[in-house]
């Protein structure tokens, strides 16, 4: 099937997405290498030397003008930021073979320097096979700003996350931040993406098989961002994940009772969430976050397998898996 094209300007140019305000510098290819350099920028490349580092280019990205390093950065010294996603050992297996096969190592990482070690917020899996095979460098991209390495988990989109790795990665930067700049979580919202994922982040780390996908949807309608610094916001945040775990614990108990009874489906946590969730009957604004909890959980745990028939649980099933 063709691609459907975008809405073009008179000029022929694509029209600019909503909420996208980028305009592009008009550097043109033989623009981006970068002769004059600033003093930090002196040092950076200085420093990476007296790191056993190589700076083979200097010089500006197309979009905004930025400075960026491409450089060959000793193996050793570079380490994975520690709040991003755990590395999949069958990722890792994948990469290493198909590394075997070309004999070439194609698509650099990036990083910044911190001390004299360099994080990469987004080549932990590249890092990892580069390190099993027994690589001695890395070619990497290196971003003179360090706050560039949290925004760069947001722009990393080639390979899908799951939720519970997106908001693990989000709660592995929030204390990460909340322990350093200390920004105001409102501040944050391209880094962490949705209030939702921070509550489910710490909710995942009390309960790592947490059904974090059935309570999403309710989550999106109901939690919000903080106008609060993050070292505040951490025990908001977790006093919400108590909140959600509480609820989950009454569904729990309502699948419970319903197995007891002889239903079986694997979506029975999806039908009593869906029972007992009042937003589906509202119109307007949601009910605030510990209103809404409150009811369901009192719901779920009243939920009586008497009154439940087989063809509801069978509806709820299949809506569940069109989601899916």
């Amino acid at each position: 099937m063709a691609q459907k094209k975008r809405p073009a300007t008179k000029s022929g140019r694509p029209r600019a997405r909503r909420g996208v305000k980028l305009r592009p510098t008009e550097l043109g290819p033989g623009e981006l290498s970068l002769s004059e350099r600033t003093p930090e920028l002196s040092a950076l490349v200085a420093a990476v030397e007296a790191d056993g580092g190589a700076v083979l280019s200097v010089y500006r990205e197309p979009l905004g003008g930025h400075p960026l390093l491409f450089t060959a950065l000793p193996v050793e010294k570079v380490e994975r930021t520690p709040f991003q996603r755990d590395v999949s050992d069958p990722h890792v297996r994948r990469l290493t073979l198909a590394m075997d096969k070309t004999q070439r190592y194609l698509d650099p990482i990036i990083a910044v320097r911190e001390g004299d070690k360099y994080l990469t917020p987004n080549g932990g899996h590249r890092l990892t096979a580069l390190k099993e095979l027994g690589a001695k460098s890395v070619l990497a991209l290196l971003v003179p700003e360090k706050e560039v390495a949290y925004q760069i988990l947001a722009l990393n989109i080639e390979k899908a996350h799951n939720l519970r790795e997106r908001a693990l990665e989000v709660v592995r930067m929030y204390r990460d931040l909340a322990g350093g700049p200390d920004p105001r979580e409102v501040e944050l919202s391209l880094e962490f993406e949705e209030p939702a994922l921070a509550t489910l982040g710490f909710a995942y780390e009390e309960r790592g098989r947490l059904s974090g996908s059935v309570y999403a949807p309710i989550l999106r309608r109901v939690d919000g961002w903080l106008d609060k610094k993050l070292s505040v916001g951490v025990s908001e945040r977790q006093r919400r994940a108590r909140v959600l775990l509480s609820f989950d614990d009454a569904v729990t108990a309502a699948v419970a009772r319903l197995k007891e009874k002889g239903f079986d489906s694997p979506y029975l946590k999806n039908f009593v969430v869906a029972r007992v969730n009042p937003l589906r009957f509202m119109k307007g604004s949601a009910p605030p976050y510990d209103e809404l909890f409150e009811t369901m959980t009192k719901r779920a745990s009243g939920l009586d397998p008497s009154r439940v028939k087989g063809e509801d649980v069978a509806k709820s099933g299949g809506a569940a898996a069109e989601a899916e």
